[in-house]
């Protein structure tokens, strides 16, 4: 079974996507949506994780990505930054939303990374807000960043163009349309609610308004 298969597999299996064509949530982004991910089930659920985990390292193995530190995206990102650097045996630091208002007021915990190769590591990247935000903190505390590493990916074009804008290469577990395709053979979604799931993914901007 191939990585995306098998993380999909793993992500549905402890309940981390679920679908709810009926009474859509909101994005951050601001965003509606049907369907909702939250990869923070996974560090409750060991096997799913260790498939997470250990797909993070094959993945960055195979695509030979390089780098001397591994930082995560807090909150979400840090469990799976700080799981798999313990795992390579490589420096580990997390990137807070904001900076601190008390203490030294800074972005980033754990150690230096001036001058150093830093992967970004995400649970999810939506419109990739978050990902850019941390990068650009990295970078501007000395890092070099070239590589962001996220569980899964709704693959929205405005993300793709995002990073290819910032000169970053986006590597994912999986992807929407693999939980998709995986929820769709479990028989987990009807007919209405797959049609109205795969509107809303054609065009998550307007697919509110086309559903009314």
């Amino acid at each position: 079974m191939n990585t995306k298969r098998s993380v999909a597999k793993a992500l549905l299996d402890i309940g981390a996507v679920g679908f709810s064509p009926a009474a859509p949530i909101t994005f951050k982004s601001g965003i509606r949506s049907p369907v909702y991910v939250d990869n923070r089930a996974l560090i409750y659920h060991p096997r799913a994780w260790h498939v997470v985990v250990d797909g993070f390292r094959a993945l960055l193995e195979a695509g030979g990505v390089d780098f001397d530190i591994i930082a995560g995206v807090a909150v979400g990102g840090v469990p799976h930054s700080s799981a798999l650097a313990y795992i390579l045996q490589k420096p580990s630091v997390f990137v807070r939303k904001e900076e601190k208002a008390h203490g030294k007021g800074q972005r980033i915990e754990g150690g230096d990374v001036r001058g150093k190769r830093v992967l970004l590591v995400e649970d999810l990247v939506t419109t990739g807000g978050s990902s850019l935000s941390a990068v650009d903190a990295l970078r501007t505390a000395g890092a070099r960043v070239t590589d962001v590493a996220a569980i899964i990916s709704y693959g929205f074009s405005a993300a793709s163009n995002a990073f290819a804008s910032a000169g970053l290469a986006l590597h994912t577990l999986t992807e929407f349309t693999a939980v998709l395709d995986e929820a769709q053979a479990r028989g987990a979604l009807d007919e209405a609610q797959l049609a109205a799931v795969r509107r809303w993914f054609a065009d998550p901007y307007n697919w509110e308004s086309e559903d009314k």
